[in-house]
């Protein structure tokens, strides 16, 4: 457990730094609040390239995971991931994932980049 809290400290803190690929190395791991992590950290860099790799995480099988990727494609108006962050909102089969999303949604709707 600790380990796990150490790695999503440093998530965190490349995400702030806006360091996209060293955070791509997580996108993957087997424990979803480590994904988790990484799509929150991707919220902190915005750019095209940090949506396009969203769209895995909006696809996860987890539903914290979903819901972390719809806010973080919401923080950087990636509005490439608009329709897929939509989907989510009005179709997931988790309930909290189709509220979470739809604040996403919404905010991505209402953007203009």
């Amino acid at each position: 457990m600790a380990r796990t809290d150490a790695l999503k400290e440093k998530i965190l803190k490349l995400g702030s730094k806006h360091k996209l690929g060293p955070i791509l190395k997580f996108v993957d791991n087997s424990e979803d609040d480590v994904r988790m992590t990484a799509a929150i950290a991707m919220g902190m860099c915005p750019s095209y390239e940090t949506g396009m790799a969203l769209i895995p995480l909006l696809r996860d099988s987890s539903p914290m995971v979903r819901a972390a990727a719809a806010t973080a494609a919401a923080d950087i108006h990636a509005k490439h991931c608009e329709e897929y962050v939509k989907k989510l909102a009005f179709a997931d089969a988790d309930p909290n994932v189709r509220q979470v999303a739809k604040a996403a949604f919404d905010k991505l709707k209402d953007s203009v980049v």
